[in-house]
């Protein structure tokens, strides 16, 4: 007589070792980019009419947010 082992322990450990690396995976680009996302982020929502704080952290307003977001540069800054 055989006996079927179920795999669903081993299946279940292979979903978490996957959303493990998948985790690493997106805090690594955000540790490396995560000043370049802030300062687009924040441009955009200071387009939008919202107030953002830039990396800086002098507030960004939105009276002047369309002509800033306009001159961003590629790192974020409008300098």
């Amino acid at each position: 007589m055989k006996l079927h082992k179920t795999k669903s322990g081993q299946a279940m450990t292979e979903y978490i070792i996957i959303v493990a690396v998948v985790a690493l995976a997106a805090l690594t680009v955000f540790g490396l980019f995560g000043d370049t996302i802030r300062a687009k982020m924040n441009g955009v929502i200071a387009a939008m009419g919202g107030a953002a704080t830039s990396t800086t952290g002098t507030d960004v307003t939105a009276g002047d947010s369309k002509s800033d977001y306009q001159k961003l540069k590629q790192d974020g800054t409008s300098n």
